[in-house]
């Protein structure tokens, strides 16, 4: 049996390695790879990992190959599932990857990742290989574990801009500001979803995650390109999110 790995960064790899301990072939897919040709030498792959950062994720959903398009596995951050809906995929399996790989480093889990969709348990198999703690996810909870995960992103990231430090010193000493913070990355999330939320279990979830790991930074290089990306959004919807407002004018 065949994997396709599109992205050989830190990421790819950790689960390039562990399709690689199931005993499968990893067909790497890099930057600017002809995928049609790849294709049509791996036609029926068991799945295709997209392991793209999060602003070469539309491009390459637009042109994915029509006989992996069921085969996707998802793991971007600020995810859901409307990025994948408006480019005609259906049902993809999505990894809601909840530990860190930085080059030179080991895998550092935060808590366990959640695996959902019609390839999930093979994908959970292969990360189980790795001794990373995951599970396969309810699909009527997807939603849900998209939004948790972006929520607790999001909120360290933009926050940190303002008080940098670490999760647990945001939760212990700046808390009013978490608060706002997520509130409106919420009013955002679930614009985007097009549905209601539930704020409350939400924020338990990015609270866990924060106890998960507390000594995480919460400003790390992406968090200007995620306000940006926020307050674009925002804007579009014609949402007024004051607190976002004002970290972007005073850290944009």
């Amino acid at each position: 049996m065949s994997v396709v790995v599109i992205g050989m960064g830190e990421m790819g790899g950790v689960f390039s390695h562990g399709f690689l301990r199931l005993g499968h072939a990893v067909h790497p897919a890099l930057r600017g790879a002809d995928l049609d040709a790849l294709a049509e030498e791996v036609p029926e792959p068991e799945v295709v990992l997209v392991a793209v950062g999060e602003g070469d994720l539309p491009p390459l959903l637009a042109r994915a190959p029509e006989p992996w398009r069921d085969r996707l596995v998802l793991l971007q951050n600020e995810l859901l599932p409307e990025d994948w809906k408006r480019h005609g995929v259906v049902d993809p399996t999505v990894a809601v990857v909840w530990f860190e790989k930085k080059k030179g480093r080991a895998v550092h889990v935060v808590v366990p990742t959640v695996v959902t969709g019609p390839n999930a348990r093979f994908v959970v198999r292969a990360l189980e290989t790795m001794d990373i703690p995951v599970r396969a996810g309810a699909p009527d909870r997807l939603l849900f574990d998209l939004v948790a995960k972006n929520l607790y992103i999001l909120t360290a990231n933009l926050a940190g801009l303002e008080v940098g430090g670490t999760v647990r010193e945001l939760w212990s000493e700046h808390r009013d500001l978490a608060r706002d913070v997520a509130a409106e990355v919420l009013a955002l999330q679930a614009y985007r979803a097009g549905e209601p939320l539930p704020q409350k279990e939400l924020v338990a979830a990015m609270v866990e995650a924060f106890d998960g790991d507390p000594d995480h930074k919460c400003m790390g290089r992406s968090a200007p390109a995620r306000l940006r990306r926020a307050l674009g959004q925002a804007k579009q919807a014609e949402l007024h999110l004051p607190t976002l407002e004002r970290l972007g004018e005073r850290h944009l």
